[in-house]
């Protein structure tokens, strides 16, 4: 889930860990009979269908081909052409490009009520270390996040929908997403103005801790806003023997450095998470050389727009105050143009309850469970400032099997016998919702569907 290009901590991998693996049941009733057993039919047979060979192994099929030409940030050609393929053989209409390279299919009647899901399709700069026969073929490009496995799902689910199209009283609307990974495609996809009629949508990430088979999220604040900041202090450079005769922006950034954790330890409310993080500290010369400036750059992570705001405006204060305590200056650059303030990840009340009625018939009562939040950040959250939205991990550990690599690591691994459960969970989420939001009869091809 995520968008940082950077391996998760250690620190990060126990907190995720003891997140999923003692995380509780979540059961839940439907009040409507009728309804609760349109969706449990419904489910079953879209799992049995993805499970298929006819679905399962075209998924397969589908990405390892992308795995083995990932692209970064707007620059998904090949992949966008991958996708508008397979919606072309499947018969279903799209608009492209949408955001650059971004796609956006259509499955159902073209009327109201619309429902969304998304799929990320970038992949990340980093060189794959795992050798396998369908490894990326492209030097410092990988998807190490799954990326390839969420298009390949949101298709699987595309060729379910289609099959059944006669049932969707609605509109599914399929988001092929660029730019997952810092480049804030979600946001660029709202503004042009496809997702206009879209009341709710949908999405997933595979979650590496999590078993196959087996799905987690909750209501409210699910991941953190985030943004990244990178300053600039400047002193004067000198002979390390001879510290009088320079300005030391070493120990300015230094001290900037322990007073940024003041900002959570000391300011922040103990009970509003946040963080604050300064990941790389820069100074060209040799040992004995002070240098005339220092880089430095960092995260800060909150689960409001107040708190990340906050956050913001006191990083540029502290940054420059303590500059100027030690005679240097400071210019911090917040990287906005290229990469805005993400908002935090927050599920929708009313589509959380729908997720969990729809999950456990696909998975099974037991297989859904309740998350604490995480502090990792989703352009996904994007939309849910725009529309009630809601995200969910979908597990591929397998049980007994070698603890798969975290997200973003050289060593990612994607277990696809997950994919179905992501493709009947996508087709299930939308068709249930369109049952439940119908606005009268819903004609498809000339004929009128009153019921499945």
């Amino acid at each position: 889930m995520g968008f940082f290009l950077k391996l998760f901590c250690f620190c990060f991998l126990i907190i995720i860990f003891h997140v999923f693996v003692i995380a509780t049941p979540v059961f839940s009733h439907s009040n409507n009979n009728n309804n609760e057993r349109s969706s449990s039919s419904i489910s079953s047979k879209f799992l049995d269908l993805a499970k298929s060979p006819e679905v399962f192994d075209w998924m397969v099929k589908i990405r390892r081909k992308i795995h083995e030409y990932p692209e970064l940030v707007y620059e998904e050609y090949k992949t966008s052409e991958v996708i508008r393929a397979e919606l072309d053989k499947l018969g279903i209409s799209y608009k492209h490009p949408v955001a650059e390279t971004g796609v956006i299919g259509y499955i159902g009647t073209g009327n109201a009520p619309f429902v969304a899901l998304r799929a990320d399709i970038d992949g990340l700069p980093i060189q794959e270390m795992v050798e396998w026969e369908h490894k990326s073929k492209v030097d410092g490009k990988m998807h190490a996040c799954g990326h390839d496995a969420h298009t390949a799902m949101l298709l699987g689910a595309a060729k379910i929908l289609k099959h059944h199209e006669y049932h969707i009283k609605g509109t599914v609307v399929l988001v092929f997403q660029p730019a997952e990974e810092g480049g804030a495609g979600a946001k660029r996809v709202l503004k042009e103005g496809v997702l206009d009629k879209v009341s709710a949508i949908f999405g997933l990430h595979v979650a590496h801790v999590l078993p196959v088979g087996h799905v987690a999220s909750k209501a409210g604040p699910l991941m953190a806003g985030s943004g990244s900041f990178h300053a600039s202090i400047h002193g004067k450079g000198g002979h390390a023997a001879m510290p009088q005769f320079a300005i030391d922006p070493v120990l300015a950034a230094s001290s900037i450095v322990l007073n940024l954790q003041h900002l959570v330890s000391r300011e922040a409310d103990p009970l509003d998470p946040q963080v604050v993080t300064v990941a790389n500290f820069h100074g060209d010369g040799a040992f004995n050389v002070i240098p005339d400036s220092v880089t430095i750059g960092g995260t800060f992570r909150a689960f409001s727009r107040q708190s990340l705001t906050r956050l913001k405006d006191r990083i540029q204060q502290v940054i420059t105050g303590q500059a100027a305590v030690y005679q240097c200056t400071a210019e911090v650059d917040f990287h906005e143009d290229q990469r805005p303030l993400y908002p935090a990840t927050i599920n929708d009340d009313k589509l959380h309850e729908h997720f969990v009625d729809v999950a456990k018939n696909v998975v099974g009562n037991m297989n859904v469970h309740e998350m604490q939040p995480v502090t990792v950040s989703e352009d996904f959250s994007f939309y849910q400032e725009a529309l009630p939205g809601y995200f969910f991990m979908l597990g591929m550990q397998s049980l007994g099997a070698e603890p798969l690599a975290t997200l973003h690591s050289p060593h990612f691994t994607v277990n696809e016998d997950a994919l179905p459960y992501g493709a009947a969970l996508h087709a299930s989420l939308a068709t249930n919702y369109l049952l439940k939001h119908d606005y009268g009869t819903a004609k498809v091809g000339g004929k009128y569907h009153d019921e499945l």
